[in-house]
């Protein structure tokens, strides 16, 4: 096991490139074993969930070659399994993707319950079923396995579908799932994430015929198949938030480089109400904090509106802002354990069911903390590279599973982190 060493204190400045879209890049690999024929796949992230989902298409009879560091060629021509292992599913919440995949492509999935951040609620997966049966599809739970059958042969069929909540994962799931259904299929009350617009986009790139996508309905005439072809996942909305976050925090200039600027809207606007200065140059945004961080409040919402992917990094530049902010969570029950880590370093937050008031701080102070989750693991890097002294950061596989070379992005901008590993007995102590 890892752990990060920050020594803080330090303003940031440089360039830092966004890598491809984890949020894409997770349900895009699934949706490749729709394909008949060779996928690839650019501007893929190297991150652990990427990694481990490219993994099970392997153990299925994927042929998968890595070009260089961010393109992958996938091959799922001749898939032989259409079981997914517990030890697999449970070390990433995607992998729930792979039972509308296989739905779509072979009437039947046999998926174990996926895993990935614990929040301390839960996620539950309901609208997929409700959307998978909508679609012909006999679901059962039990043994820790999703098995789950279209009941008329081997083909779904399309359906009207209206989601009772707005849910990214289910949007998602049900696409690909009616993507290769017989006939037509309607899905109301959907969400509108730009990385679920880059699914439609993969999945209509390999010949599916997919409208709406980034709206409230999204309309899927079903196909006979897919073909092979070539696609570039879009940048990483969070990912390049998390690092304008950090030099709210820190202070400095910063040039965030490759990504689509209407898709940080959301993010720029309440950073320009903290008093941080963002300008649009081209595919960059220049984000600039010289003076003082003002106090704002932040509700998460389905996009456009504010990520809750964010929510923990801008919590830990709001920890030194002057005043009082309020961040209401709406999307996620229990998402603010990682706050217990905060008041470590001296931060003053208060935890109210779905609320968190948060009195700004002069200063943060290193300390020990650990990464519950993988947000809430890129904000303690956050709060550790503005606090004085050093920090340690614990649980970073969580990190790993969404960043990529994160610790080489930050000491580009002139970040103090190094990692270490944590002796056997400490573990042992730490696990105790």
């Amino acid at each position: 096991m890892k752990k990060y060493i920050v020594e803080g204190g330090n303003p940031l400045f440089g360039e830092v490139q966004i890598s491809g879209a984890k949020n894409a890049a997770v349900a895009i690999i699934p949706a490749a074993l729709m394909v008949d024929g060779v996928c690839r796949i650019e501007n893929m992230p190297q991150i652990s969930d990427a990694t481990l989902l490219m993994s099970i298409l392997q153990d299925m009879g994927a042929h998968i070659r890595v070009l260089n560091k961010s393109t992958v060629e996938i091959d799922c021509s001749s898939l032989h399994n259409a079981r997914i292992p517990y030890d697999s599913a449970r070390r990433c919440r995607a992998s729930y993707y792979l039972i509308g995949a296989l739905l779509g492509r072979f009437g039947a999935a046999d998926v174990a319950l996926p895993g990935g951040c614990d929040f301390g609620g839960t996620r539950p997966i309901d609208q997929h079923l409700k959307g998978f049966h909508a679609l012909g599809a006999q679901v059962e739970v039990q043994g820790g396995f999703i098995d789950a059958r279209a009941v008329d042969g081997d083909r779904l069929h399309g359906a009207n579908i209206f989601l009772d909540k707005v849910s990214v994962g289910a949007t998602i799931n049900i696409m690909l799932a009616a993507a290769l259904a017989d006939g037509y299929t309607v899905i109301e009350n959907v969400a509108k994430e730009p990385h679920i617009v880059d699914v439609a986009n993969f999945l209509n790139s390999m010949g599916a015929n997919i409208k709406g996508a980034g709206t409230d309905i999204i309309k899927i005439r079903g196909v006979e198949r897919l073909h092979g072809g070539t696609y570039s996942i879009i940048p990483d909305q969070i990912e390049a938030g998390t690092y304008m976050a950090a030099v709210a925090a820190c202070g400095g200039q910063i040039k965030v480089c490759n990504i689509i600027p209407k898709h940080m809207d959301c993010i720029t606007a309440k950073l320009l109400e903290m008093g941080v200065e963002v300008e649009e140059i081209d595919d960059n945004l220049l984000v600039r904090r010289i003076g003082p961080l003002v106090k704002t409040n932040i509700k998460t919402m389905p996009y456009p509106g504010f990520p809750t992917d964010m929510q923990p990094q801008m919590a830990a530049a709001l920890c030194l802002a002057h005043g009082t902010s309020i961040i209401t969570e709406s999307i996620f029950s229990s998402r603010f354990r990682y706050t217990e880590e905060f008041k470590r370093m001296g931060a003053q937050i208060q935890v109210d069911g779905n609320l968190a008031v948060i009195e700004g701080v002069d200063h943060l102070t290193g300390a020990q903390v650990e990464a519950c989750d993988l947000r809430a693991g890129a904000a303690m890097i956050i709060a550790a590279l503005a606090a004085y002294g050093t920090s340690e950061i614990r649980g970073v596989q969580y990190i790993e599973r969404g960043y990529e070379n994160v610790i080489e992005k930050f000491r580009g901008l002139g970040g103090n982190i190094s990692v270490s590993e944590i002796p056997d007995e400490e573990e042992a102590l730490s696990a105790g």
